[in-house]
């Protein structure tokens, strides 16, 4: 039988990956299986665009970052290769270009996913990435490959060996996603690559599905955000916006609103709240904890039996003040930190 792409020159994926044998599949194709983000208007998103454009013009822009993304599949194929092309793609000094427009390959092992390469994009890149990582002999393995945090993605091509199986992938333990609402710390900023980003080393611990929704600079509680994420199919919901609220008042005026509209449309869902991962003693922090401890107190005062609460401390508990970039972002140390604090409670809940 021929190739399609003998069939169809529409099919042929440009790149000058160099490869005997390699055929080249697109990720959206079955058996391969997209999470934490959907197709919308030839774009990857985390949000539908028409609610994002409505709750304000930062969650409109970076609702095309791909932050959480994952694709998974099984393949005996000796290596994986990867063609991207990208819409957007940030660069900053204090943020690796593998965490923000990086993708990230995992194989598991047993009960373990191993970090084995990241799909590096040149300091240049413009629109397009593609590179390729051998994987050994060949096998049977299961594949996890981690989008970037903070760059657009509008296709993804993967490049196999053409005598490879290729099979759909072994579904998570825990299906239905936990959705994590909040800053750019929750976006993932700034991890050296993906795969760091503490609900990504949480999906890995507890092999459960999980959707990004952190917006960077742009999580503010609002209502139009409240109400989209209370129709969700969800697990969990983790929320921390506390960097992203402006002020004490708005934070007052929004935390306890957005939980009791999720609360009323799901009023058996585990809700966990955060502050910002900062140890609490700086008069501001302990105030906008105060706001945060109202919100639990309140609701388990009301006989809410499904609500948790994570003080800042404990979620930089393993690295104290060397846990972040610029005193703000958590490093990779910072986010591993955070992952042991938020995957603890987690595990406990999807037990």
């Amino acid at each position: 039988m021929k190739n399609i792409t003998d069939i169809d020159k529409n099919f042929v994926v440009e790149t000058n990956i160099q490869r005997e044998g390699i055929k080249f599949y697109d990720a959206e194709s079955e058996p391969f299986k997209i999470y934490g983000v959907f197709k919308e208007d030839g774009l990857f998103v985390r949000l539908p665009k028409a609610v994002a454009k409505d709750v304000n013009e930062g969650v409109n822009d970076l609702n095309r970052h791909t932050a959480g993304g994952r694709i998974r599949f099984r393949t005996t194929s000796p290596y994986v290769a990867l063609v991207a092309k990208m819409n957007y793609v940030f660069k900053m000094p204090h943020f690796a270009l593998t965490g923000s427009a990086g993708f990230d390959i995992y194989v598991k092992e047993g009960t373990e996913q191993i970090h084995v390469g990241t799909f590096r994009p040149v300091f240049e890149i413009t629109d397009t990435l593609e590179n390729i990582i051998d994987l050994g002999a060949p096998k049977m393995r299961e594949i996890t490959i981690h989008f970037p945090l903070y760059a657009g993605v509008n296709t993804v091509y993967l490049g196999l060996d053409e005598n490879a199986e290729v099979l759909e992938p072994v579904p998570y333990k825990h299906e239905k996603p936990v959705v994590y609402y909040g800053s750019s710390i929750t976006q993932g900023g700034c991890a050296s690559r993906p795969g760091n980003a503490y609900q990504s080393m949480i999906s890995r611990r507890l092999d459960c599905d999980h959707v990004n929704l952190g917006f960077s600079g742009s999580a503010r509680g609002e209502e139009l955000m409240a109400k989209y994420i209370s129709g969700l199919d969800m697990s969990v919901f983790v929320y921390d916006y506390d960097h992203n609220a402006p002020t004490l008042e708005h934070l007052r005026d929004t935390h306890e609103r957005m939980f009791k509209i999720i609360r009323e449309n799901n009023p058996e869902l585990p809700i966990i709240m955060m502050p910002r991962p900062r140890p609490g003693t700086h008069p501001n922090e302990v105030a906008r904890f105060a706001v945060i401890k109202a919100t639990y107190d309140n609701a388990v005062a009301a006989g809410d039996k499904n609500v948790y609460i994570i003080d800042g401390a404990a979620l930089c508990a393993l690295c104290g003040a060397e846990g972040t970039v610029d005193t703000c972002h958590p490093n990779d140390w910072g986010f591993a930190s955070m992952a042991k604090a938020v995957g603890d409670v987690l595990e406990g809940i999807l037990k």
